[in-house]
């Protein structure tokens, strides 16, 4: 009876010790959001890695100027809120030692329109309306030219304006206002260039509605596809590489046709 009852005991004592082994192997990683939406995204992630004891907390964040800060300090692990360009000029203007990881997504500037079927049906002196904005502009006339219908003069690299188009054989002409208004137009224009998230709170439907479509190729050094940062010392854990490719998956696809109407696409093929 005691040899049993010293055979239960160690066998206990052994499960416990495993748990206890099992618990501490498990790696906590926060992750640091600037929308509360992303967590759709990420919350099929999350389920996934935690099966591998990798544990994804959420840290959501209501200022762009906080997630990078906290990173490089410390506070979290991994971020994912901001594209190329926004992360050099971070790390250009405070000195912080982060590094992209993985690439997530790019939110499209299609070219939409209510009255044609495709780029080719645009007529000469047609109208297309485009966001009025620095950054949004030089995107819509990035996405325009790659459709054929302009061309821009070399070496305006991410941010053309209306006055670096060197040939645009349709003389097409181009309605310029702010980018929530380009979608309101479409009744009154040939088609405009409509942000991700503003096409969606308009009804448009990618698949129904865009006559030419944004892609990451169109722009110089991937400078608004967003990624997954972390800090440089750490940019080879595998705990967050996994995180990474969990994140980059045809579940992640689809979720950007289903719940996010196709504002998204992706960016890491």
């Amino acid at each position: 009876m005691k040899k049993l009852f010293a055979i239960i005991l160690i066998a206990a004592l052994t499960l416990i010790s495993l748990t206890a082994l099992a618990e501490e192997e498990r790696v906590t990683v926060r992750l640091g959001l600037t929308d509360e939406s992303a967590e759709i995204l990420w919350d099929p992630v999350k389920e996934e890695v935690a099966g591998e004891g990798i544990d994804i907390e959420y840290v959501i964040f209501g200022d762009y100027t906080l997630p990078n800060s906290a990173l490089a300090n410390g506070e979290i692990e991994l971020n994912a809120f901001q594209h190329y360009t926004y992360l050099n000029n971070e790390i250009a203007t405070f000195g912080y030692d982060i590094t992209p990881i993985g690439d997530t997504l790019i939110t499209a500037l299609n070219l939409y329109s209510r009255k044609l079927a495709s780029v080719d049906e645009i007529p000469d002196g047609g109208k297309i309306a485009v966001p009025n904005d620095a950054v949004n502009e030089g995107r819509a006339l990035n996405v325009i030219q790659a459709a054929g219908l302009i061309t821009i003069a070399e070496g305006k690299g991410l941010s053309p304006t209306l006055i670096d188009i060197v040939d645009n054989p349709k003389n097409i002409e181009f309605v310029e206002v702010d980018a929530s208004q380009t979608a309101t137009l479409l009744p009154d224009v040939d088609a405009a260039i409509v942000n991700g998230g503003y096409a969606v709170d308009a009804g448009l439907n990618p698949d129904t509605d865009a006559i030419f479509y944004d892609d990451p190729s169109y722009y110089q050094d991937k400078a608004y596809v967003n990624v997954v940062a972390a800090r440089t010392e750490d940019a080879e854990n595998p705990a967050y590489l996994r995180i990474v490719k969990a994140y980059q998956s045809e579940r992640t696809k689809e979720l950007y046709k289903t719940e996010f109407k196709g504002m998204y696409i992706p960016a890491w093929e």
